[in-house]
């Protein structure tokens, strides 16, 4: 085990336990023998849960008998240098043979970390007849394209799909592979992780590159949104991260560029899978998309019941918004998770997002702090979300929100 209790050494003494920030380890009371059930004694010994353990070592380093052993893992990849590893890629996600707005975002983002390591932005494109969206993914940031198409590829499945990544990987040795943290994105990156023996951090709201040491600084919120960790990968390749939709903006296309198409095929026994895709359906959306919406109407624990969204909705509707919503609001079974905003839901950045009866903790505000305009509407003037709102308004929102969708009728019908 990587972890454990040197019995003869422990003395039960809890500085351990105190010491150890996931409520791992507890003392029992032990029973040892020396041979006779007379001479059988009770002492006080701890013992850690390897299922909260997470191997940080404060225990260890508590320890003032030397009671606890950790035995950690090799720290670097064997049998690979890490100066074969070159250039950033970029998983190019496609849904019905149409590439999604995150790969575009993530190749703008590529070419700036691609600046300062003095190095080429590369897509991987994986699906059946892609040919027609090639130039445009060369317009917008890509230098190469790695190319698989194959009937058998035309919709995403995990088993298929990681086992051309992984085959790809091995092949060409990319420094950096960035990828949406959407569904489809995090199903894929993480089995990818798992094959290669690479690490993996996951729903990063910022990326940049050490100046001295030229490593990827993968930056995330942590312990519920309370502090913002920056991660890094030193010893092992690639380093790999997730980003969600919006976080990052694209490049103006540039028909100008000119880029490489390298086609590559497979085994076609790479291609099976062990599940059946049997149908795909499409979230019917009453309003507009949320990864889209240039505006956004949200609603969080102010709206009180489901039955009042049908006010966001009717201003919705006037401004050709689409719906948002906190956690809190889902929670208590309001609206359906996909419309949820913040760090457990989707991150977006309209131009304008106009928050009704939401407080504003950090998880919320992770999801959205990057729109244009903000605009809060609360009855708690001390409201968190009153710090980041580019206008407040104190008040009723039952009163302030029918008004603004009667005079917002006025103005947009001159």
């Amino acid at each position: 085990m990587p972890i454990g209790i040197i019995i003869e050494k422990c003395t039960g003494c809890a500085l351990c336990v105190k010491a150890c920030p996931f409520d791992a380890i507890r003392i029992i009371d032990k029973l040892e023998s020396s041979g006779s059930a007379s001479d059988s004694r009770s002492h006080k010994k701890a013992i850690i849960d390897l299922n909260k353990c997470t191997l940080c070592g404060a225990c260890k380093d508590a320890c003032k008998f030397k009671a606890v052993l950790i035995e950690k893992a090799e720290t670097r990849a064997p049998n690979s240098s890490l100066k074969d590893y070159k250039g950033i890629w970029v998983f190019i996600e496609q849904k019905n043979s149409k590439v999604q707005s995150v790969s575009y975002e993530l190749l703008g983002k590529a070419q700036e970390l691609a600046k300062k390591l003095g190095c080429d932005v590369s897509g991987v494109f994986i699906g059946n007849k892609l040919e027609n969206q090639l130039d445009e993914l060369i317009f917008c940031g890509a230098n190469n394209i790695y190319l698989v198409e194959a009937p058998e590829l035309t919709n995403f499945q995990d088993e298929p799909y990681t086992n051309i990544l992984v085959g790809l990987i091995k092949k060409y040795k990319p420094e950096i592979i960035l990828c949406g943290a959407t569904n489809i994105g995090r199903s894929l990156i993480s089995r990818v992780a798992v094959n290669i023996k690479a690490g993996l951090t996951a729903d990063c709201t910022g990326l940049d590159i050490d100046p001295e040491k030229k490593i990827l600084l993968q930056t995330r919120p942590a312990f519920g949104g309370n502090i913002m960790a920056t991660i890094i990968s030193p010893n092992y390749r690639p380093q790999m991260a997730t980003v969600r939709q919006k976080v990052f903006t694209s490049m103006e296309p540039d028909k100008k560029r000119r880029g490489k198409i390298i086609k590559e095929s497979f085994d076609s026994s790479l291609y099976f899978s062990r599940t059946k895709l049997l149908d795909i359906v499409e979230e019917v959306e009453s309003l507009v998309n949320l990864a889209e919406a240039n505006i956004i109407v949200s609603g969080g624990r102010g709206m009180a019941g489901p039955e009042n969204f049908k006010i966001l909705e009717e201003l919705a509707h006037v401004l050709g918004a689409a719906i948002g919503s906190s956690r809190a609001a889902v929670d208590s079974g309001w609206i359906s998770y996909s419309h949820q905003v913040g760090q457990t839901g989707r991150t977006v950045a309209p131009k304008i997002y106009i928050a009704c009866g939401i407080s504003g903790q950090i998880q919320h505000l992770v999801g959205m702090q990057s729109s244009k305009i903000i605009v809060a509407i609360n009855k708690d003037p001390e409201a968190p979300i009153f710090r980041v709102a580019t206008y407040g308004i104190v008040g009723d929102l039952f009163e302030i929100v029918p008004a603004l969708t009667k005079k917002f009728k006025e103005v947009l019908k001159r």
